[in-house]
């Protein structure tokens, strides 16, 4: 597995070729956001460059990041990860520290949360995840991880999804679980 880089700044070459990138996934896929301009995006993603690292992230990750949403009261742009698949860049890995840590034997090299967290984005919630799926067919074939309630994991519990038979199941599993089909999809408000 890759790890998540530290040095939070993109070279000139790797910035245009992310807008690029993101540029042709908007204008592909236009049922995701419309009533959205580019142009209008590419502002805000050219005044927030530490955003941009985290986008970058999302995409070097296997996310293909696309823009889902506009939320009126804060005025920020609402990115999720879109690949049809959990992102493969980070799969194989527990819920969170704990659950990680928790594992006597065949410990994964790294957790969902810290993974985030590192990228700068957060899990999707169930809500978020539910949200997502009504844009398409995601996770046909893998799970993601879902942000998981304080009660649940308080109780050493974690949230899963997947997209089975055209619905979309929302399970449970121990935080220290891990499959090689399971990771996280994150979101980042810009």
């Amino acid at each position: 597995m890759q790890s998540i880089e530290t040095n939070k700044q993109l070279s000139p070459e790797q910035r245009e070729k992310l807008l690029r990138v993101l540029q042709a996934r908007f204008e592909k896929n236009i049922s995701r956001h419309q009533g959205l301009e580019w142009d209008d995006v590419l502002t805000r993603l050219e005044a927030n460059p530490e955003k941009l690292w985290s986008l970058y992230e999302m995409e070097r990750t296997g996310g293909e990041p696309d823009v889902v949403g506009y939320d009126k009261q804060t005025g920020k742009y609402i990115f999720y990860d879109c690949a049809a698949e959990s992102p493969v860049g980070r799969r194989n890995v527990c819920y969170d520290r704990e659950g990680q840590l928790s594992r006597k034997e065949h410990r994964p090299e790294n957790n969902a949360m810290d993974m985030a967290a590192a990228m700068g984005i957060e899990l999707l919630t169930e809500e978020q995840y539910r949200e997502l799926q009504r844009l398409g067919n995601f996770d046909t074939k893998t799970s993601s991880w879902l942000k998981t309630p304080a009660e649940i994991r308080k109780l050493g519990g974690a949230l899963f999804a997947d997209r089975r038979y055209n619905h979309v199941f929302v399970y449970h599993n121990g935080a220290q679980s891990y499959y090689g089909a399971r990771g996280f999809r994150g979101e980042l408000k810009i």
